[in-house]
């Protein structure tokens, strides 16, 4: 006779490993784009093909986004992804900013120098303009 344990509905079983990886989660849906296109352009319609491309290019840049985020988060020595991964890996990727995240400081602007020829020939210019 074998005996069977079961454990009670919403609790897990510490002995069971699962391989599988959690669900995808799609970050645009196929009715959102054609909601995004319709908001741009009532008259416009995509086809079929060109949204499946467009649907695959959003997950392929989340996918990116989110794995730079979590490399960051994992040189931070944590397990969790935070706002400030992303915003630091869309900032050294030169993917975008996000407003109202990170320092609202306005960044150092660095002023490029001015070329002794460029000032000689602005005075010239100006010099020049006086006359008339």
């Amino acid at each position: 006779m074998s005996t069977q344990t079961t454990t009670p509905p919403g609790t897990t079983n510490p002995t069971a490993t699962t391989s599988t990886p959690p669900p995808a989660v799609k970050v645009l849906t196929r009715k959102g784009l054609q909601e995004l296109v319709k908001n741009v352009d009532p008259n416009e319609q995509l086809d079929e093909d060109v949204e499946d491309l467009l649907l695959s290019y959003a997950d392929e840049y989340m996918e990116s986004v989110m794995e730079g985020a979590a490399v960051l988060a994992s040189h931070r020595k944590s397990n969790v992804v935070e706002i400030k991964d992303i915003h630091t890996h869309l900032e050294r990727t030169g993917q975008g900013w996000i407003p109202g995240f990170g320092s609202d400081e306005l960044k150092p602007y660095k002023r490029v120098p001015v070329m002794e020829a460029h000032k000689q020939r602005v005075a010239l210019i100006k010099k020049s303009l006086k006359k008339y």
